[in-house]
C-alpha cells in the first residue's frame, strides 16, 4: 500500500462537535457540508473511530482522492474556515460595460434635458444616446436601468 500520511488531521474535542453540528444540521451548504465530513473522516486523533486513507474516503463521499487531499491540506495549512468555506471571486466572471467615468457620463445624459418631443428620458433614448457619444458600442437596457437604480438616479 502507501507509506502513509505525512500530514495528519487531529481534531479537538470542540473542532469534531463543531464539524459534526455543521454536517448533520442541513442548513449550511452542501460543499460545506462536503468538507465537514471529509475532516471528520480524516481525523486520525483520539476522536477518530476509524483510520479512513483519502481512496476510500473519497469512495464513500463521491470525491476524487485528490480533492480529499486537498480539503486536508488546506485545514493543516489555513485552518478550518479556509477549509470549510469557498474562496471568494477576486474578479466577477464578466466585467462592467460601465465604469465610474462611464457612469458619470450617463448621470450627466440623464440630468440634462430630454430630446425634443419628450418629457422624460426613457431607458431606449438613454441606450441610444450612449452609443451615439462613442461611450459605449454595446449596452443592454437592463444595464443601464440597474446602473441607475445603484446611484438613485431619476431619469426626468
Amino acid at each position: 500500500m502507501g507509506r502513509g500520511r505525512t500530514n495528519k488531521i487531529r481534531l479537538s474535542a470542540e473542532q469534531r462537535q463543531h464539524l459534526e453540528a455543521l454536517s448533520r444540521n442541513g442548513h449550511a451548504p452542501v460543499k460545506k457540508i462536503l468538507h465537514a465530513r471529509v475532516l471528520i473522516m480524516s481525523d486520525e486523533g483520539e476522536y477518530g473511530q476509524q483510520r479512513w486513507n483519502d481512496q476510500q474516503i473519497g469512495a464513500a463521499l463521491g470525491l476524487h482522492r485528490n480533492s480529499v487531499a486537498r480539503i486536508r491540506s488546506s485545514f493543516l495549512e489555513q485552518g478550518e474556515q479556509a477549509a470549510l468555506n469557498r474562496k471568494p471571486r477576486q474578479t466577477p466572471p464578466v466585467p462592467q460595460k460601465l465604469d465610474g467615468e462611464k457612469q458619470a457620463h450617463l448621470i450627466a445624459i440623464c440630468c440634462s434635458p430630454p430630446p425634443d418631443g419628450r418629457t422624460r428620458w426613457t431607458m431606449k433614448l438613454l441606450v441610444d444616446e450612449l452609443k451615439a457619444r462613442s461611450i459605449v458600442t454595446q449596452i443592454g437596457r437592463e444595464t443601464v436601468r440597474c446602473t441607475l437604480k445603484k446611484t438613485n438616479c431619476a431619469r426626468g
